[in-house]
């Protein structure tokens, strides 16, 4: 079974002892108490003794486990100020089916103390000639919380009225004719003195005989959210008395948390509060003296290893993972991103290092990895993942001699066998039981519908336990039409039956219960509180004894419950008290005591030797106590239990020492016992077993010993149909008879089976795991030897190891081949890569790993696997997307558009060989993209303004994107500008340099010549020299029509060129650095419209053509310099691949594509504004001037 764990989540206060009430904890050992199944909510059989928790949980009161966990943060030690101190409702005279016990000093008056019931006497509740009424009042909301507290720490759906009163029969007076005086017990009070403020605490008593008892009491702060005092309490007399180690651990230093070793108890770690400080004390003498040290990290849960005494692991808050192998002394981190309780220590006798760790890590990327590293040798480079493919998230278990990876919860995994719920997908909160062969490879289905409930640290609980000291006995909780019914099984899950209720109730009354539309039924819930009981319970030392809280009816009920107990395996059934107790297994099972579940101070409990048939009261406290919980050392000599609690509201805790070896007069002889047999319905055999178990006889107040009891007979039985289960593949119909289910051919043998071998062809049934019977059925059933037929190869598949159908360039591709039929060892197989580059193989055996490949290029790969021998052949085909990383992405757009006219947008990837590329194009505020896959798009604009273009580009599980911003208007003018050469030398060509530039000559022209900002626009092109384009933009209120004509552009632009000839547009860079702007030429545009009739506009382009060609061959001539002329065609060359000139103004301008730009390193922009962060669709804006990368050479 998987270790029990525990790690601090949101939210959780500290957990601890409480006010009146039960420890809120997940299975854990406290003082003797078994570790019991873990998250899962399994059977009460001991687990592996490795703990992820605090070793201790702390006690809370019960007003504020009745609002757990909503209210928690909220809730105050004075919540509980509503309870009044009073004593115990005592058993009352007075009779009548269904009465409650009055409380003292109402009508029929209390009953003597030390009233004994024995033989033939009835039990605490039952009738015996007394009367008894119902409480006139119902149960205070104090008292409704508790029990809603006690339902929701066993994880039931809701709370039933509390303190009915447990009615007690009036023995004669004894000898003298005096009152009998009052039974007590032995017993020490020990309040810890000044900590009446602590609202938490935490106990340790490790049991085994030892004395010494630690208690941390802590004062946790809910507004805060973290502890403001604590104090720490030591015995070493079982709890007689107490130091307090304050001055021991400093004064100052405030602990929140107490660890145990559970390999050597005598081993302590203390954790001090995060608030206050990261420290660590340890302590190797039971807890009397301790060693400080500082931690850089914060510990959410520890794992202790199995054998190793000094080795832990620590996960701390930020989901990182640590080793020491000095019992906490030094850290060192193991790895980061390790997923909540999935790390596992090696299992011995499996793994060869001992010190090797099992982990689920997550990527980066959102998926998780299984990986296995030693603790001392965790490097990148000896980290190992037994798995190349991604597993599903939180799946990793690691139990016995299985590793899990997938989605299910494994209830065991005893005997080779597992038991592993799923959820179906039409399930809520039901689970499918499913139980494997003994390889744990093969499953079948036990049990459907499975009712199952979330447990207090949000973990999923499926009811099923098993019962100890027997194997096969399991009770189950079983969603039947909305109603939830308990059933019973003796052979591992092949049938199931519900419970036969009592024959008669409480108060000796015939109960009218009648199968299948009456039964007993029962809480399975193992408790997370070690301070309690639980619903159910029953122990290895005792087998056959199984306690269990629940009610007779239709269904499972959560409020009408009452106390019943099985003497036999749960054959038959008797009901002990009426409402709620914790009863414990005292003397290794052979006594029980009972305590009821009350807010109401207490000073009595109930013992019985004889199984719960008769009961004797016992006082353990002079004064009536508030319990919030108690420690049994279960199985040990000592015979010592622990109560915890408060004789007030606002006193300083109470810690009770109960010694009940004075209630044995001697120890067992031979004499004291007796056999019974375990019956299943009447069948002796069990499990292909017959069985007899010893036990002390009722009535005899001997201490047994620590093997009293157990078998005395056990011989096996002949095997019938009952001892056999349907195999694999095969369904139950009727009583008996296993036939294949629809999906599955039996006739088909393995693919290990090659042709001239035989192999075991199953009949459809398979003998119980753990069953014992021999011959009768059994050569019936089994497996028969058939020679192997040679089959053609059938269901051929080809996958990746990780599942993707995308590959890197230049990496390893993993392909994997599996057959559904055929002859592994006699199929040739081949693979084709699809890149040229073919493999093939003889059989199977050297591709069990894997074929592995690297692609060179980037592209899509036809991947094709060929199977055949000579019965056949058959293929499969898998499509491969190679890519290489994009690194960046740059929109290439016009800085100004004309309104219904076509303008050609590309996007330049980098690096440029990627294979295929997804891109998704964004316009304005359209909420869905124009897909392409190729890396330009034509797109008009309708509207005049600024709109918005993005373009993400995906290759593989990369996504990146850029963004840009275009003017759309009716018409415009543009000039190129140029500068004063000084301007190169302060040009650092950057974006931000080349924006700010552009915003100052934009101010300088507005200045000079006031015209409108809005309809002035000014673009810096990357590259020296430095050269710029402006653009002169009609008013912005021009909307439907034309205000004017173009003479009020041409005006504009008329002043624009004046003050630009004139020298008159200047601006200061730096302090001495004096800029001036020039008109660089005319420009292929002047004037532009979307109108028709506007042909003097394109004369007009043309003359303007000729003049510039003309300009161009006199500057060559006669070598002239020109002093604004720098460099045209370098301009001109920069403008053309940034694209931030205006568009063409026909309409039959020929598109740009990806394929008409230059080799990426003559680009000269490197205004790249992407970049890929994390994983898939992780999108980001960012600059970059970095080189150019090629992913074209491998």
């Amino acid at each position: 079974m998987e270790a029990a764990r525990t790690e601090r989540p949101a939210g959780w206060p500290g957990a601890p002892l409480a006010r009146t009430g039960l420890l809120l904890l997940s299975t854990w050992v406290l003082a003797g108490a078994e570790i019991t199944w873990g998250a899962t909510g399994g059977p009460g059989r001991p687990a592996a003794p490795a703990s992820r928790l605090p070793a201790l949980l702390p006690l809370f009161p019960r007003a504020v486990v009745s609002q757990w966990p909503e209210e928690l943060v909220t809730a105050r030690r004075g919540a509980t100020l509503g309870r009044r101190p009073g004593p115990e409702p005592l058993p009352q005279r007075g009779g009548g089916s269904g009465s409650v016990g009055k409380k003292q000093g109402e009508a029929g008056g209390p009953s003597p103390a030390g009233a004994r019931w024995g033989p033939g006497t009835p039990a605490p509740g039952k009738p015996g000639g007394a009367r008894r009424s119902r409480r006139e009042q119902p149960p205070s909301a104090l008292e409704r919380g508790d029990a809603g507290a006690t339902a929701l720490a066993d994880g039931s759906k809701g709370s039933r009225p509390v303190a009915k009163g447990l009615r007690e029969e009036v023995k004669a007076p004894r000898a003298g004719g005096a009152a009998a005086e009052e039974l007590r017990l032995p017993s020490t009070s020990f309040a810890l003195t000044g900590d009446s403020a602590h609202n938490q605490a935490m106990v340790h008593w490790s049991g085994h005989n030892s004395s010494v008892i630690l208690i941390l009491t802590k004062l946790y702060d809910f507004n805060l959210g973290s502890v403001t005092e604590s104090s720490l309490w030591r015995s070493t007399d079982y709890g007689t008395t107490y130091e307090k180690l304050n001055d021991k651990v400093g004064l100052k230093t405030v602990l929140s948390y107490l660890y145990v070793n559970p390999t050597n108890k005598r081993k302590i770690m203390l954790l001090s509060d995060p608030e206050m400080e990261s420290s660590i004390l340890i302590s190797s003498d039971e807890g009397a003296t301790y060693q400080k040290y500082r931690l850089t990290f914060y510990i959410q849960s520890l794992l202790f290893h199995p054998k190793q005494e000094d080795w832990v692991l620590a996960y701390s808050l930020d989901q990182k993972l640590y080793s020491s192998m000095d019992f906490g002394r030094r850290w060192q981190l193991m790895h980061e991103r390790i997923t909540p309780n999935r790390f596992y220590w090696s299992v011995a006798g499996l793994d060869k290092e001992a010190d090797l760790v099992h982990m689920e890590v997550r990527t980066t990327d959102g998926y998780a990895h299984y990986l296995t590293c030693r603790i001392q040798e965790c490097a990148e480079t000896t980290r190992s993942g037994p798995f190349a493919r991604s597993i599903d998230i939180s799946s990793l278990v690691v139990q016995d001699e299985y590793i899990f990876i997938q989605d299910m919860h494994i209830i065991s995994t005893d005997e080779n066998q597992v038991f592993a719920a799923v959820q179906e997908w039409n399930q809520n909160d039901t689970y499918n039981l499913y139980i494997s062969d003994t390889r744990g490879i093969y499953f079948t289905l036990a049990m459907e519908n499975i009712k199952s409930i979330r447990g207090l640290m949000g973990n999923i609980i499926i009811e099923l336990y098993e019962v100890a000291g027997i194997k096969g006995i399991f009770l189950a909780n079983k969603k039947v039409e909305d109603h939830v019914k308990t059933y019973i099984t003796y052979n591992k899950g092949r049938d199931w039956r519900l419970l036969q209720a009592p024959d008669v109730d409480l108060h000796g009354s015939p109960v009218q219960c009648l199968l299948p539309f009456c039964s007993l039924h029962l809480h399975l819930q193992i408790s997370e509180n070690p301070y309690s009981s639980g619903r159910i319970s029953s122990k290895e030392t005792a087998p056959g004894l199984v306690v269990a809280t629940g009610n007779i009816g239709p269904e499972l009920s959560y409020t009408d419950i009452g106390v019943f107990i099985s003497s036999d395996g749960g054959n038959t059934w008797r009901q002990i008290f009426d409402e709620e107790y914790n009863v414990w297994f005292l003397d290794w099972g052979g006594a029980l005591v009972a305590m009821k579940h009350t807010p109401l101070p207490v000073r009595h409990l109930w013992v019985s030797f004889d199984e719960g048939h008769s009961w004797e009261k016992y006082g353990f406290t002079s004064v009536p106590l508030f319990v919030d919980g108690a420690l049994v050392e279960a199985g040990v000599e000592t015979q010592i239990m622990t109560v915890f609690g408060h004789f007030s509201l606002r006193s300083e805790w109470q810690l009770v020492k109960v010694d009940y070896k004075s209630i044995f007069s001697r120890r067992c002889t031979k004499e004291d016992y007796q056999t019974w047999h375990l019956l299943n319905q009447g069948e002796p055999c069990v499990m292909g077993e017959r069985k007899i178990f010893k036990k002390r006889k009722p009535g005899t107040q001997c201490a047994l010993g620590r093997d009293s009891s157990g078998t005395v007979v056990s011989e096996p039985c002949v095997c019938a149909d009952w001892d056999f289960e349907c195999d694999y593949g095969y369904e139950r119909h009727g009583e008996s008879q296993c036939v294949p289910a629809f999906w599955y051919n039996p006739a088909s043998p393995s693919k290990d089976c090659s042709l001239g071998q035989s192999y075991l062809n199953s009949t459809g049934y398979r003998r119980i795991v753990s069953n014992n019977c021999t011959d009768g059925l059994r050569e019936k059933y089994m497996a028969k030897a058939q020679m192997c037929p040679g089959k053609a190869p059938r269901g051929l598949h080809v996958v990746t190891t990780d599942g993707r159908l995308v590959a890197e360039q230049g990496h390893n591709a993993t392909f994997i081949i599996l057959m559904e039929e055929g002859d592994l060892q006699r199929t040739n197989i081949q693979l084709d890569f699809g890149d040229g580059i073919a493999v093939s193989y003889a059989n199977f055996s050297p591709i069990e790993d894997g074929i592995k490949h690297v692609y060179k290029n980037a592209g899509i790969f036809q991947v094709t696997a060929y199977a055949e021998n000579n019965l056949g052949s058959d293929t499969a085909v898998l499509f491969l997307h190679v890519v290489c990383p994009v690194e960046h992405v740059h929109l290439r757009v016009p800085f100004v558009a004309i309104r219904n006219k076509e303008v050609n947008i590309s996007a330049v990837v980098w690096p440029s060989q990627l294979g295929t590329l997804t891109y998704f194009w964004w316009f304005g505020n359209s909420t869905k993209p124009l897909i392409t896959l190729d890396s330009s798009i034509s797109f008009t604009f309708l509207a005049e303004g600024t709109n918005t273009i993005t373009v993400q580009v995906a290759a593989g599980n990369a996504l990146i994107q850029d963004t840009k911003d275009i003017a759309v208007h009716e018409y415009f003018q543009s000039q190129l500008l140029s500068f004063s050469p000084n301007l190169d030398y302060h040009n650092p060509d950057i974006p931000e340099w080349r924006q700010d530039i552009g915003n100052v000559i934009k101010r300088a022209l507005v200045k000079v010549t006031g015209v409108p900002e809005d309809q002035i626009l000014v673009a810096v092109f990357p590259g020296l020299p430095t050269s710029a384009e402006l653009f002169i933009l009609p008013p912005k209120n021009l909307t439907e029509r034309r205000k004017g004509n173009e003479e009020d552009l041409e005006q504009i632009v008329e002043m624009l060129f004046n003050a630009l000839n004139q020298n008159l547009v200047q601006f200061e860079l730096k302090p001495g650095v004096q800029v001036i702007v020039y008109v660089t030429q005319l420009t292929l545009a002047p004037l532009v419209d979307s109108s028709a009739g506007h042909s003097s506009s394109a004369m007009l382009m043309l003359l303007s053509v000729v003049f510039v060609g003309l300009a161009v061959f006199l500057i060559y001539k006669f070598k002239r310099k020109i002093p604004w002329i720098n460099i045209y065609a370098q301009v001109q060359h920069d403008k053309e691949q940034e694209m931030i000139g205006s568009v063409s103004q026909s309409e039959n301008a020929p598109k740009i594509t990806l394929s008409d730009f230059t080799e990426p390193e003559e680009l000269l922009d490197k205004e790249l504004d992407t970049r890929v962060i994390g994983g898939i669709a992780t999108i980001a804006n960012s600059e970059s001037t970095k080189e150019i990368p090629n992913c074209t050479s491998v």
